[in-house]
C-alpha cells in the first residue's frame, strides 16, 4: 500500500485572504474530495477521514476557513469576517483541487455549516456531488427539545459575555470550538432564531447567490442521536436547494457498531464503515 503524503498548502481566496489547508494523497488518485468543516472545527479534526479516503484513491483537501486555525490572521476582536465569507474560502479550495488535479472530478463532504453555503460558492457547478454529514439549519426550534436550553445559554449568555469581554467568542464556559469572529457569531445567532434560517435574506442582506443553480446531487446523512441536525432541520436546509436532487439518509450509531455519533462524531476514529458508505456514494454514477 502506498504511503499517504500530507502536504500543507497555502492559497488565496477571491478577495485575497490567505488560507491554509492539508492535502492528502496516496499513489495516483482517481477522485478529488473537498472536506468543508463545521463552525469552530479546525481542519485537523478531519484528518482521519481524509487519510482513510486517500487510501481508497482520493486526493483529499481539508482547510481552515478564514479566522480559524491556520487561516487566522491578526486579532479576532473587531474582525470584519462574515459568516458567508467562508463560501469564498470553499470556492478557493475547489480551485486548488481543480488546478492540481485537472483530470479528476471534484466531490464534496460537508460537515454542519459546510453544507449551508453551497449556494454562495461561485464555482459550485464544478462539484459533482455533495455528501452532507450532520447538516441541518441552526434554527433552535428544529432541534431536540433537550438541547434548547444549552443553545439559548450559548447564544445569549456565553456568547454575549464573551463578546463584551474579549470582542470575539472565546472557547470558555462550555464552547469547545475554535475562537469565533464576532460577526460570524452574531450572524449565526440571528439566523438560528428564524425558522427559515437565512432564506428570507437571500438576494437582500446576503446579496447575489446561486442556490437555484445548484443541480448536482446532494445526499444528507442524519443521525438519530444528533440533537442539532435532525430530519426536520435537515429538510429545512435541503429546501434551500430547490433544483438539486436531494435525499436524507437516516442512520443510528448501532448501524456502525458505535455508541455515539451526535453532531460531530461522524468524523471521529471508529466510523470507517460510515466513511465507506459515503465514499461508495460519492464515486457511484447515481
Amino acid at each position: 500500500m502506498d504511503e499517504i503524503e500530507s502536504t500543507v498548502v497555502k492559497f488565496r481566496s477571491e478577495d485575497d485572504w490567505l488560507l491554509e489547508g492539508d492535502l492528502f494523497v496516496s499513489g495516483e488518485p482517481e477522485f478529488a474530495v473537498l472536506i468543508s468543516a463545521g463552525t469552530g472545527f479546525p481542519r485537523q479534526f478531519y484528518k482521519n477521514i481524509a487519510k482513510h479516503l486517500a487510501r481508497k484513491g482520493a486526493a483529499v483537501l481539508t482547510f481552515d476557513y478564514r479566522g480559524i486555525g491556520g487561516s487566522k490572521t491578526g486579532d479576532l476582536k473587531n474582525s470584519p469576517i462574515e459568516y458567508i465569507d467562508w463560501a469564498k474560502d470553499q470556492a478557493a479550495a475547489v480551485d486548488v483541487l481543480k488546478e492540481r488535479f485537472p483530470d479528476l472530478e471534484v466531490t464534496h463532504i460537508a460537515h454542519s455549516v459546510g453544507g449551508h453555503f453551497i449556494g454562495f460558492i461561485r464555482n459550485q457547478s464544478s462539484i459533482k456531488k455533495h455528501a452532507l454529514v450532520s447538516v441541518g439549519t441552526g434554527y433552535f426550534g428544529g432541534h431536540h427539545l433537550k438541547n434548547i436550553p444549552m443553545e439559548l445559554y450559548f447564544w445569549w449568555i456565553l456568547g454575549s459575555v464573551s463578546l463584551a469581554i474579549w470582542g470575539y467568542v472565546k472557547p470558555v464556559a462550555g464552547w469547545k470550538g475554535a475562537p469565533l469572529p464576532p460577526r460570524v457569531f452574531t450572524t449565526w445567532r440571528r439566523w438560528s432564531h428564524k425558522r427559515d434560517y437565512f432564506k428570507s435574506e437571500l438576494g437582500k442582506e446576503l446579496g447575489p447567490h446561486h442556490f437555484d443553480e445548484v443541480t448536482n446531487p446532494i445526499r444528507s446523512w442524519i443521525f438519530l442521536d444528533d440533537p442539532i441536525a435532525t430530519p426536520r432541520s435537515s429538510g429545512d436546509m435541503l429546501s434551500c436547494y430547490p433544483n438539486a436532487p436531494t435525499e436524507i439518509v437516516l442512520r443510528s450509531p448501532d448501524d456502525f457498531a458505535v455508541k455515539r455519533i451526535g453532531h460531530e462524531g461522524a468524523f471521529r476514529p471508529g466510523r470507517e464503515a460510515l466513511w465507506d458508505e459515503i465514499w461508495d456514494w460519492l464515486i457511484s454514477e447515481d
